[in-house]
């Protein structure tokens, strides 16, 4: 079973503070949501599981060892989406998810994943001509195509309709089953069931169970 653990870890932003002492565990087929007010710090926590910026204090580890001991590990384990789309407008639905997936060895896993979201009968088509819901399900297929164990998703059901974020929590819960595990911003979304949620409220933090 894999282990994601933070201890005391502290950001600065600016010359803020935005969390000190701040300490978290998931394991192999958890979940833990972020919950807060925007500027509390929950995109500056998940840039940071991702490896993405500097800790003022504290550590984060994966079964032990410090992530930042081996970064290319730690990238080839995760996969993060953030606000960005992060979509090439000139490739195609399929080019643009295909690179995603070759980085990871896994571009046999491409078509399903469009599949998945709905995209299938878009994939030839140049994502200039998506909608920003074709867009949001298009960053989510990365999740489906590759083989990473940890999700990072900030506010992942952003300008999906009712049928796409269905689709999302159900590759969420799938994930989960098969042993995987997700870190989740939120702004109101539902919260997966049986998850564990760290309410960030600016430098006061808490961690609880979900009923």
């Amino acid at each position: 079973m894999a282990t994601f653990t933070g201890e005391g870890l502290a950001c600065i932003r600016g010359e803020r503070r935005v969390f000190d002492g701040l300490d978290f565990k998931v394991q192999s087929g958890g979940a833990l949501v972020l919950a807060g007010p925007n500027g509390s710090g929950k995109t500056s926590l998940l840039r940071l599981m991702a490896g993405l910026g500097v800790l003022a204090d504290g550590s984060l580890r994966w079964n032990g060892a410090a992530i930042h001991d081996n970064p290319e590990a730690h990238h080839a384990r995760l996969c993060f989406v953030g606000h960005a789309d992060a979509i090439k407008a000139s490739l195609s639905v399929r080019e643009n998810l295909t690179f995603w997936a070759v980085l990871h060895g896994t571009a046999e896993r491409v078509d399903g994943a469009l599949d998945h979201f709905g995209l299938g009968h878009l994939a030839g088509t140049p994502a200039r001509f998506l909608s920003a819901g074709q867009r949001r399900r298009l960053t989510l297929a990365r999740l489906l195509a590759t083989k990473a164990p940890l999700w990072l998703l900030d506010e992942p059901e952003a300008a999906l309709d009712h049928e796409a974020a269905a689709r999302l929590r159900e590759a969420i819960a799938r994930h989960r089953a098969q042993g995987g595990m997700v870190v989740l911003a939120t702004h109101g979304e539902e919260t997966p069931p049986e998850g564990e949620i760290l309410e960030l409220a600016f430098t006061a933090w808490r961690q609880e169970r979900i009923a």
